[in-house]
């Protein structure tokens, strides 16, 4: 399973991320999205009944009330929870597999107790020093392996 992870566009969705997440079987966007625009053009990039997470991040607006602060779920057997901020990820992380979050817009990605924690970057405007990136994560047999893509 191949998994577009963005965060941060803040309203700006780069043809080149819309090229990536073309082929991808599921997307998460942890947060800061920009707009309902933003969300409706990922749909029209997307492969049919693909499943698609979005968190709220702290700049997004009145707009994205339906969104969750942090969304736990399962794909390809492997549990993940996202959020936006670092700091609004559970004390209890129960069985999760691999934590994403957003915010910082500077790409982060570590194991700690075989746990993956991940964060894409920004893949919006430019901010600070580091380049637009995304990730992309592929799931097999319950194992994982991440790409950034620098945008």
């Amino acid at each position: 399973m191949k998994i577009a992870v963005l965060s941060d566009t803040h309203g700006l969705l780069r043809q080149e991320v819309l090229e990536q997440i073309e082929s991808c079987d599921a997307l998460i966007h942890a947060g800061d999205i920009g707009s309902q625009r933003i969300i409706d053009e990922i749909f029209i990039h997307l492969k049919p009944r693909v499943p698609v997470y979005f968190v709220r991040g702290n700049n997004d607006g009145v707009w994205d009330c339906h969104l969750l602060k942090c969304q736990r779920f399962t794909l390809s057997g492997v549990n993940f929870c996202v959020v936006h901020e670092k700091k609004d990820v559970p004390w209890n992380l129960e069985e999760t597999q691999i934590v994403i979050y957003g915010h910082t817009h500077k790409y982060e990605e570590r194991e700690k107790e075989g746990r993956l924690w991940l964060n894409p970057g920004s893949c919006g405007e430019k901010r600070f020093f580091d380049a637009p990136s995304m990730a992309l994560l592929y799931l097999e047999d319950g194992k994982w392996r991440v790409e950034k893509v620098e945008i």
